[in-house]
């Protein structure tokens, strides 16, 4: 009678570690099944992925055990009819299942701890076996991303660009600053972000390992523009990268300069030149008035992005 009774006030216990066990399995199957991330398009993209694996495989359980723990105390030990006005049995803690609750999860912790530090110090770390990087310099402002390409990097002029263009297998090194605000470099497909900060200049490494075009955001909530605030990463061959290189050190339209040099006489036709010193006082005016119009445009689409997120559908 005694084992009887004891199997039947254990049998709780064990009914909770089966649905545990069956819901932790269920949890892990979903974490590392479904496919919640853009396509891996780095070098780093794979350590981080597998680093987020192991996080799955190691947190799931915890949580499944901890709330199983939790629901069944509460269904195990509640109060029946009746029992309002007595006291609960008087029970001492168990020291061993103390200790254990306390190492377990702090030696889980630990190792964890241990393990993410050196993937992301191996992500973080200069490319090794005398590879070369890139520098491109990453600006952020109210609401638009610019790239720089400096003369070290182009063998020739520097290159301006509001689109990125990589070499694939490059390691690039990214220099990234801001104008006005916090801003943050994004881009999922390389599983890297860092923020952008005025005053200070923040670096990250990536080397592009897949061909193709890929989302280039802000992460970091800088204003009404915000939404807007994307552009575009290319990953291109190196002799696509060249050649693109040498198409935007060129003058527009790929002419070279006007024939007969800076000096010579304008021809039949020809313009006018602007009186000395009112020329470059009109070019600036413009390019100013330019730019406060693509900021206003910028703002005005961040706007009518969160005004149609909280409409009503069907409005």
């Amino acid at each position: 009678m005694e084992r009887s009774g004891a199997a039947m006030r254990n049998r709780p216990v064990l009914v909770a570690f089966v649905l545990g066990a069956v819901a932790a399995a269920i949890g892990i199957a979903l974490g590392l099944t479904i496919h919640w991330f853009p396509a891996q398009a780095s070098t780093q993209a794979k350590k981080i992925d597998t680093l987020y694996d192991v996080l799955v495989v190691a947190s799931v359980p915890i949580f499944v055990l901890v709330t199983t723990v939790v629901l069944f105390s509460v269904w195990r030990f509640r109060m029946r009819p009746g029992e309002e006005e007595r006291d609960g049995p008087p029970i001492h803690g168990n020291t061993k299942l103390e200790v254990l609750w306390t190492a377990f999860p702090a030696a889980l912790l630990i190792s964890l701890c241990s393990y993410a530090y050196v993937v992301l110090r191996d992500v973080e770390k200069k490319p090794s076996g005398g590879a070369t990087e890139m520098n491109v310099d990453v600006t952020g402002q109210q609401f638009e991303w610019k790239f720089s390409y400096p003369a070290s990097t182009t063998g020739g002029a520097p290159v301006q660009a509001t689109q990125l263009y990589l070499p694939q297998g490059q390691p690039v090194r990214f220099n990234v600053r801001s104008l006005d605000v916090i801003h943050a470099f994004y881009v999922p497909a390389f599983r890297l972000q860092i923020d952008a900060v005025p005053g200070q200049t923040t670096n990250l490494r990536a080397t592009p390992s897949r061909l193709g075009t890929y989302v280039f955001a802000c992460a970091e909530l800088c204003g009404l523009g915000h939404p807007a605030m994307r552009t575009s990463v290319h990953v291109v061959s190196p002799a696509a990268f060249r050649a693109w290189l040498r198409s935007q050190q060129q003058p527009a339209g790929g002419q070279g300069p006007p024939p007969g040099g800076p000096g010579a006489p304008p021809g039949p036709g020809a313009p006018a030149p602007a009186a000395a010193g009112t020329g470059a006082p009109a070019a600036a005016r413009r390019a100013g008035r330019s730019d406060a119009r693509r900021r206003a445009d910028a703002g005005a689409r961040g706007a009518d992005t969160l005004a149609g997120a909280g409409r009503p559908a069907g409005s």
